[in-house]
């Protein structure tokens, strides 16, 4: 019995891009974040996926640190008005969370299917 290879540089960035990790053609989400319980082109299993709070973890992790840049950078600019550096700051934190947190999630799901974490083992050709 052989064991298919899974590269997991393709399968993480299939997962960034919202596709599913085995065929890069499927939707991985049904929605927001909701992982499809199988791909729709290839019929891949999804549903073992426990991402639980990495990817909102992450997300916090890389949107603080642009809004500790950003805070530096703008009050050097904008000393005066800190109303207006707290409504741009929080419009960028908003927006970037909501864009990155899909993407991080497919990209930690994508990372466990091609490591075989989480009953994405690898099967057996039957």
């Amino acid at each position: 019995m052989s064991e298919q290879t899974r590269e997991t540089r393709p399968a993480v960035l299939r997962g960034f891009h919202l596709r599913c990790p085995a065929c890069g053609e499927g939707k991985l989400f049904t929605r927001y974040l909701k992982v499809a319980s199988s791909c729709p082109h290839c019929g891949e299993e999804l549903h073992h996926q426990r991402a639980d709070d990495g990817p909102a973890y992450l997300t916090i992790l890389l949107v603080g640190h642009v809004m500790g840049f950003s805070l530096h950078g703008l009050s050097g600019y904008l000393v005066e008005n800190t109303l207006l550096i707290a409504i741009l700051l929080c419009a960028l934190a908003t927006a970037m969370s909501l864009m990155l947190l899909p993407r991080i999630k497919g990209m930690l799901v994508g990372y466990q299917w091609a490591t075989g974490m989480h009953g994405f083992g690898h099967h057996p050709a039957v």
